[in-house]
């Protein structure tokens, strides 16, 4: 008989006996009426110590014992089988085995539940490499916020006549850096840009995509491009190095000389604005797709609108207002209710209260960025 043919040749109890898994068979209070060997020796127990003195919950860890008793021995005993449960073993010495269990709910022939068939599956590896992609996880999530924190520190206009209020919010989870960014800075002695933007996924390529897209814009600034050029270019730029595909821009241009502005807005919320003497509202001109999202570069429209002396410009990403179940048309009209409360507000302030108010106590899903900044008027 060959090597090979002897190894099939083992016998059913053989197989039972040292199968890659353990094998334990209990009753319905969870006491072990059959084990193998592969069982006995991952937990350091001999069948002795196991059969009818121990029952397989009293070899889970406190957390696990709760939970079978709780959840999965109910479970089992409704539908039949539970599959791929996590637990941790406690074997001889304080040795702990991470497994994976399945179990199987034995009738007799009058369909009467009888007994467990449980298999025990080693997950040593895959606990190690869980927690591996989690430290991977976290350390992405480190550079990533480091990057984010460092691209949003650059310097801000600080003109007098245009006194600007951010407030950022990074989203609760704490899990990924989102893509919402922000940037004010003089375009020329008596203009100033003021841009919010969101870029679509999260983490450290959402991060690195939303710095060069401000970098983009910034350089683009440079060259005297208005907003609807400027964001032209900058779809063609997106277009061009695949980055940014369906990122939202909000970009105005204000001359704080004699008070008049200039906004283009590709696929973004539109801007609130609040003119004294008159209503909060959105503005809804100039408006675009967001970036990349046709085969060719398209031209971009601007809206020019009145800037008065006390003009209020509030740009925001769509964390202040999307909340689950409350229609989005409910939470714009709430935005604009709390801008007319504080319409008097200096924006410093402004953009912290009203991001406060909106988020009412709720942790924020999403980030939340505010951009607020009021025209004081000329020199």
């Amino acid at each position: 008989m060959s090597e090979l043919e002897d190894v099939l040749a083992d016998s059913a109890e053989e197989l039972f006996e040292d199968a890659p898994c353990g094998y334990l068979t209990t009753g319905l209070d969870g006491r072990i009426v059959k084990v193998n060997r592969t069982f006995e020796t991952w937990t350091g127990l001999t069948r002795a110590e196991l059969i009818g003195t121990r029952r397989f919950m009293d070899l889970l860890s406190p957390g696990g014992r709760i939970f079978y008793e709780t959840h999965l021995l109910p479970l089992l005993l409704m539908q039949g089988w539970i599959r791929e449960i996590a637990v941790e073993l406690r074997g001889a010495e304080g040795r702990t085995l991470p497994a994976l269990v399945n179990a199987v709910l034995r009738r007799d022939a009058a369909g009467e539940p009888r007994a467990i068939r449980v298999t025990v599956f080693d997950a040593t590896d895959r606990r190690r490499y869980e927690e591996e992609l989690l430290r991977a996880r976290n350390r992405e999530h480190e550079v990533a916020h480091r990057l984010q924190e460092s691209l949003l520190e650059g310097a801000l206009t600080d003109d007098a006549r245009l006194p600007t209020g951010i407030a950022y919010v990074p989203s609760a989870s704490g899990l990924q850096v989102g893509g919402d960014w922000y940037d004010a800075f003089a375009v020329a002695e008596d203009r100033i840009a003021l841009v919010v933007g969101d870029v679509v996924g999260h983490g450290l390529e959402a991060a690195a995509t939303m710095g060069q897209l401000r970098s983009a814009i910034r350089a683009l600034a440079s060259t005297g491009l208005h907003p609807s050029a400027l964001l032209g270019a900058l779809d063609a730029y997106a277009h061009r190095h695949d980055v940014g595909r369906f990122a939202t821009v909000a970009y105005a241009e204000i001359d704080v000389a004699r008070g008049a502005m200039v906004l283009a807005c590709a696929g973004h919320m539109p801007p609130a604005l609040v003119v004294p003497g008159e209503p909060a509202r959105y503005v809804m001109e100039g408006r675009s797709a967001p970036l990349d999202v046709y085969p060719t570069s398209t031209a971009r429209p601007q809206s020019e609108v009145c800037f008065p002396v006390g003009a209020l410009l509030v740009f925001f990403t769509d964390g202040l207002i999307e909340r689950v179940g409350q229609p989005l048309d409910d939470s714009l009209d709430a935005l604009l209710a709390e801008l007319e409360r504080r319409r008097d507000r200096p924006p410093e302030t402004l953009a912290d209260e009203v991001t406060t108010a909106m988020l009412d106590g709720v942790e924020a899903k999403d980030d939340v960025c505010v951009v607020a900044a009021r025209w004081t008027g000329p020199r």
